[in-house]
């Protein structure tokens, strides 16, 4: 089989993205498709998106997987090294968050450890199942994607950024044990994204706009308007830049954090 034109070194390589079902996640898993990986998509439930790939006879394998139990991202690495008999490639990409629009005091230990349980835990456990297949090949990547409120403290996702900045950290410290080993590990961190996380029934917008009695769509026009850019990142920019990290051509880049939000944030 010929090669994509642009293939990032990722031509035949095996890859597990978490939370692929949509948004972010279905993007990077388009994108490696089109450099000729061979992708497990790990989500909760199947999409139309990820079945639509599979029927046109992309090199993809859903799991369906609920990333926030103890063995979840465990059972979806394995699933893929028993499918491919290997990885070369692991995204983390799973996360949500739920704005806190009563506050700190409102937000309970609950809210805290399902906070934490998606946004940290998840790629922890993933990646400790993974980090053996990935060392075995000499060459193993890791992906993650943070978020920029991991440098941003917001009361508003104050558990979420907490989540996110152990996050960061955790690859950054990671990336010192493995790289010795032949794994790179890093990380990307976008602001708001044209997604349903953001712009959804239930998403960012809703859920503060309902909260302090505005508009949903004013919401995402305030968050537009932080970046110089003046407009969310698009799910197939972050893809882009995942896709670099994930391949060879990203060779010697290992512990680095890249913000993607449109100039929104200072540099630290």
């Amino acid at each position: 089989m010929t090669a994509p034109a642009d293939d990032h070194g990722l031509a035949g390589q095996r890859a597990v993205v978490t939370g692929a079902g949509r948004g972010i996640g279905l993007a990077v898993t388009e994108g490696l498709l089109a450099a000729g990986a061979r992708v497990v998509a790990g989500t909760t439930k199947r999409t139309e998106a990820l079945d639509d790939l599979v029927e046109r006879g992309a090199a993809l394998t859903v799991v369906e997987v609920d990333l926030a139990t103890t063995d979840g991202p465990g059972t979806l690495v394995a699933a893929a090294a028993d499918l491919h008999g290997g990885l070369d490639v692991l995204v983390n990409n799973v996360g949500a968050v739920r704005p806190r629009v009563d506050g700190f005091l409102a937000t309970t230990d609950a809210d805290w450890e399902w906070t934490l349980t998606i946004n940290l835990m998840a790629a922890v456990r993933a990646t400790r199942s993974a980090l053996p297949h990935l060392i075995a090949t000499g060459d193993g990547r890791i992906v993650t994607v943070s978020s920029v409120n991991a440098r941003l403290p917001d009361p508003l996702v104050i558990d979420y950024g907490a989540a996110k900045a152990a996050l960061s950290n955790f690859c950054k410290a990671l990336s010192k044990q493995v790289g010795p080993q032949g794994v790179r590990v890093n990380s990307v961190s976008p602001g708001p994204v044209e997604t349903s996380l953001w712009k959804g029934a239930g998403g960012v917008a809703a859920t503060v706009g309902a909260g302090l009695g505005l508009d949903p769509s004013a919401v995402a026009d305030q968050a537009a308007a932080a970046a110089v850019t003046g407009r969310f990142t698009l799910p197939a920019e972050v893809a882009d830049l995942v896709v670099f990290l994930a391949g060879r051509r990203s060779g010697n880049i290992t512990g680095a954090d890249f913000v993607i939000d449109g100039g929104m944030t200072d540099a630290l």
